[in-house]
């Protein structure tokens, strides 16, 4: 089974976002918090969250790329608990064992997208209003193996200031 982690690249979330993701927290596409957004809502870093971030399962906080990796069922489970009860602090879900079941539907639709993808691959997501709801689409950045030219250091030793 499959996840994304965030990534981060520079310090641009930090930037960009209100409260960015943790580098390496598990993330999953949070669309749920914009579900009764209108074009009003849609200013500043609010709108950047809503149009590219990615929700954190840890901070809560946004990034704008994750990486696919591997997750194992026993940290599915602790997730599902973690997102269950900020759906009952947050969004206020009428208990957690309800919320659980629409935690766990979310984490299914993350490892859902990660599973069609290799190990590494990133992941950007991009929304937009439209007028049956918010469209969420999203675009893959395949892994590059590195070239061992890469790192090679080039030379003859036994040429003088080698």
């Amino acid at each position: 089974m499959k996840l994304a982690r965030a990534i981060h690249f520079d310090e641009s979330d930090t930037r960009v976002f209100h409260n960015p993701a943790r580098t390496g927290e598990w993330c999953i596409s949070g669309g749920f918090e914009f579900s009764n957004w209108s074009e009003a809502d849609l200013t500043g870093k609010a709108r950047q969250a809503f149009t590219n971030g990615w929700l954190g399962c840890e901070t809560f906080g946004r990034t704008t790329f994750v990486a696919v990796t591997q997750i194992e069922p026993s940290e599915i489970e602790a997730l599902a608990d973690r997102l269950a009860r900020h759906f009952v602090d947050i969004y206020g879900a009428p208990s957690v064992d309800l919320a659980r079941n629409v935690a766990l539907e979310e984490l299914s639709q993350m490892t859902d997208l990660c599973d069609e993808h290799d190990a590494n691959t990133l992941l950007t997501v991009t929304r937009e209003l439209t007028a049956s709801g918010v469209r969420e689409s999203y675009r893959m950045i395949e892994a590059q193996a590195a070239g061992l030219e890469q790192f090679a250091i080039h030379g003859d030793l036994d040429e003088p200031g080698h």
